[in-house]
């Protein structure tokens, strides 16, 4: 199988409110050999380039083969980037409130070219990260609506939109729990936490952004729920809206049991080279999906009925409204 043409990479972008399973899904898609998934790298100029954390692989940044390839292919080597010249530039470009204006069909030139400049950022580093690693695919689970507004104005890039969706309170759940980041080598450190009205706010905020991009990016939207009720099929459809046929060994990561009802052993899956993330990225086992509606009795009452009146119209949208909906559970087999 031939690798993507360089010239115009194509990127699957994941987009929507975190906690809703992009890591688990991406983890999924890198057991191809087709796809290269790279974690979310809107962080990468903070976290990696900034704190020098860990990959998905288990090295630093500056220590991973992968990366100081990607780097050398996209820019030179990271040293030739100015990352305050960059944060300077994602700060005008990057952030919630300015998708009204990276919406519109017209931009003014100085306006367009601060966002151009700073999309091809992220294609040069797609289009490297398809080199050094012959895929035809890149997963980007950077998820920010912003990034993926901005990256409707790039320059020879094949933009493919995968907006994630999970139900609200599941996801108000988990944002409430404190969560260790392994990825921080000097020190201890968390995963930021919100209030229950915080996330019903982001939470509304980005998935509506992302049905405001689907006039103007192909997009396919997925519920994190359906994803966990079959994960072979998702993960086919998936593939398919990416260009890319359907890959059975995708899921070997998986334990279960194969057609003659034998539970085989999972094969040991590949640790994506992923910057930032759900700490999952570092597991070293198969893994097991299952139905977990723990939020349904640990989820205050209170906070479930805040989450449940604010993000109302949406729900009802996505067909949660008097269903028992699901939360996720990602364990070692």
């Amino acid at each position: 199988m031939s690798a993507a043409d360089p010239a115009s990479p194509r990127v699957l972008f994941v987009g929507g409110l975190g906690r809703s399973g992009s890591t688990l899904l991406e983890l999924l898609l890198a057991q191809s050999a087709d796809v290269c998934a790279v974690g979310e790298v809107v962080h990468l100029w903070e976290r990696a380039l900034g704190a020098d954390e860990r990959c998905g692989c288990g090295e630093r940044f500056t220590a991973c083969p992968f990366w100081r390839q990607v780097g050398d292919q996209a820019f030179g080597g990271w040293a030739a980037v100015d990352r305050d010249d960059v944060l300077a530039l994602k700060d005008r470009v990057d952030r919630t409130r300015h998708i009204p204006r990276l919406a519109k069909e017209a931009l003014p030139p100085e306006q367009l070219a601060d966002v151009r400049r700073y999309a091809d950022l992220y294609t040069r580093i797609y289009r490297a990260a398809l080199s050094v690693t012959g895929a035809r695919v890149v997963v980007d689970s950077s998820k920010h609506a912003s990034l993926a507004f901005a990256l409707r104005w790039a320059e020879g890039l094949d933009l493919r939109v995968l907006h994630l969706v999970r139900d609200s309170r599941a996801v108000a759940y988990s944002w409430g729990k404190q969560v260790r980041r392994p990825e921080v080598v000097d020190g201890e450190d968390f995963m930021p936490t919100f209030s229950p009205f915080e996330v019903s706010k982001l939470w509304t905020a980005q998935n509506a952004a992302f049905h405001l991009l689907a006039s103007r990016a192909k997009v396919l939207r997925l519920r994190y729920e359906d994803f966990t009720a079959d994960p072979a099929g998702t993960v086919g459809r998936v593939r398919d809206f990416a260009g890319l046929p359907d890959d059975p060994a995708a899921l070997r990561i998986l334990s279960g049991a194969d057609d003659t009802g034998a539970a085989p052993a999972p094969a040991a899956p590949f640790r994506a080279h992923s910057v930032a993330g759900n700490p999952l990225r570092f597991s070293g086992g198969p893994l097991t999906v299952r139905r977990d509606e723990a939020w349904r009795d640990r989820l205050p009452r209170r906070s479930r009925a805040v989450v449940s009146l604010a993000t109302l119209p949406l729900r009802v949208r996505y067909g949660y409204l008097g269903q028992r909906g699901s939360d996720e559970s990602v364990e070692r087999a």
